[in-house]
């Protein structure tokens, strides 16, 4: 059988939790093997995000060469490509990339601090959101893209897919941790029927990370040959199982991270 590669392109966190550390230990808890293409490196830990340095651009375009000239990665995941020059580099190479797009439309970091200069938002949504099979924004990524409120309520999450679907992308999911009560709910919308996916919410300050690990969960499974569907429906429940087991572990005084290896230790 040939092994499942699939490749993040994202920025690197000195504290493990979030980043190309977090998709490389999500693809490998799913099986798969994984390959990176950093952007950024980061000063990063549980409590902030210190100090950025930007990879510059040509760097970025020769990793991705290497990488695709190489290995037969099948499915991709975008997260934290922080400024224009990189984005349109990215979009440049994967213009061709007949496998799966998973677009993480990272932007502010658990801290609080910004992962995306402001300059870059207009250049992902035109170079990326076409290429993308699935974009992933939580609601106040979803928000700032369309340029306008968080949503509130199941009817604006669903006007704000159909807003994100039109433009361009294969498939949106909405995701609702960002939300108030007892239950969070996402809102994957795509040629099938709009699907809610509910999962109490955990009470806990672990979860630094989850919008790396859930982007990077359905890369890998995607790379296995899943279905859309399928593999958000399992990323899905393989991130709330990782957040219920965060509190057994220590890192940090801050947010600390999901457990990616709940399955294992």
């Amino acid at each position: 059988m040939p092994t499942a590669i699939a490749l993040t392109i994202a920025g690197s966190d000195s504290g493990g939790g979030a980043g190309i550390q977090a998709d490389l230990k999500a693809m490998s808890a799913r099986g798969v093997y994984g390959a990176s293409v950093i952007t950024a490196v980061t000063a990063q830990n549980t409590t902030s995000v210190t100090a950025v340095h930007e990879i510059p651009a040509d760097v970025v375009a020769a990793q991705i060469d290497a990488v695709l000239s190489d290995l037969d990665v099948k499915a991709i995941k975008l997260g934290m490509l922080f400024s224009p020059a990189i984005i349109d580099v990215v979009a440049d190479r994967l213009s061709g990339f007949s496998g799966a797009i998973v677009l993480d439309p990272v932007m502010i970091a658990k801290s609080g601090d910004a992962l995306l200069q402001e300059a870059a938002v207009d250049t992902l949504l035109r170079r990326l959101m076409p290429l993308a099979t699935l974009v992933t924004p939580n609601l106040p990524e979803a928000a700032q893209m369309l340029g306008t409120t968080q949503a509130t309520d199941h009817e604006t999450m669903v006007e704000q897919c159909k807003a994100l679907r039109d433009l361009g992308p294969g498939a949106v999911l909405l995701k609702g941790g960002h939300s108030t009560g007892a239950i969070c709910t996402d809102l994957l919308w795509s040629d099938a029927a709009p699907l809610p996916l509910e999962a109490a919410r955990i009470d806990t300050r672990n979860t630094h990370g989850t919008g790396c690990t859930y982007s990077a969960t359905i890369a890998a499974e995607l790379a296995k040959g899943a279905a859309l569907t399928d593999a958000v429906t399992t990323a899905h429940a393989y991130l709330h199982q990782a957040i219920v087991a965060s509190d057994t572990l220590s890192i940090g005084a801050g947010h600390g991270p999901v457990h990616h290896f709940h399955e294992v230790w």
